[in-house]
């Protein structure tokens, strides 16, 4: 990618933005910096509701992440999206087709909104499920990573890029 052409922008969206979301920024931010693109990409994470607004990551996305050797994002809280999200972000992708819904009804996005598993090739998986109920952040972590891996495939066909 060109030096003076702005940063890709991606932001992805849970429900509280303590357990998916951050943990799919955390992946999709050390995807980009073990591929050399950190300085391509601006990546940021929220909730679609103000539930957990302020609070940290939960423990159980932090433990998935160190266990996988995937950087904590230090000083991360719970945000809630906001219509100027939906005006900044190239790529606004959601863990659920309810949160896509929930985007959608925000305001109008200027770009590409999808479910993180759009991007990825799996049998049958549509939603990442919530581990704040299931505490299955394991699964979470591999489906979300497959979902990450998809997505910058799909960022580099469609910015034409050999990035």
């Amino acid at each position: 990618m060109d030096q003076g052409r702005k940063k890709i922008k991606v932001l992805f969206v849970c429900t509280g933005n303590i357990c998916r979301s951050p943990m799919a920024e955390a992946l999709f931010t050390h995807l980009v910096k073990t591929e050399g693109l950190a300085d391509q990409f601006y990546i940021d994470s929220a909730g679609t509701t103000a539930w957990e607004s302020g609070e940290p990551v939960h423990p159980g996305t932090q433990r998935v992440l160190q266990k996988n050797q995937i950087p904590l994002l230090h000083g991360s809280r719970a945000r809630m999206i906001t219509p100027a999200d939906l005006q900044t972000f190239d790529y606004i992708v959601g863990m659920t087709r309810e949160h896509i819904s929930e985007i959608n009804r925000v305001a109008k996005p200027q770009g590409e909104v999808r479910g993180l598993l759009e991007y990825a090739s799996l049998d049958g998986s549509v939603d990442v499920p919530d581990p704040y109920y299931t505490g299955g952040f394991d699964y979470v972590y591999d489906l979300i990573n497959a979902g990450c891996y998809g997505l910058l495939e799909h960022i580099r066909r469609r910015e034409q890029k050999p990035i």
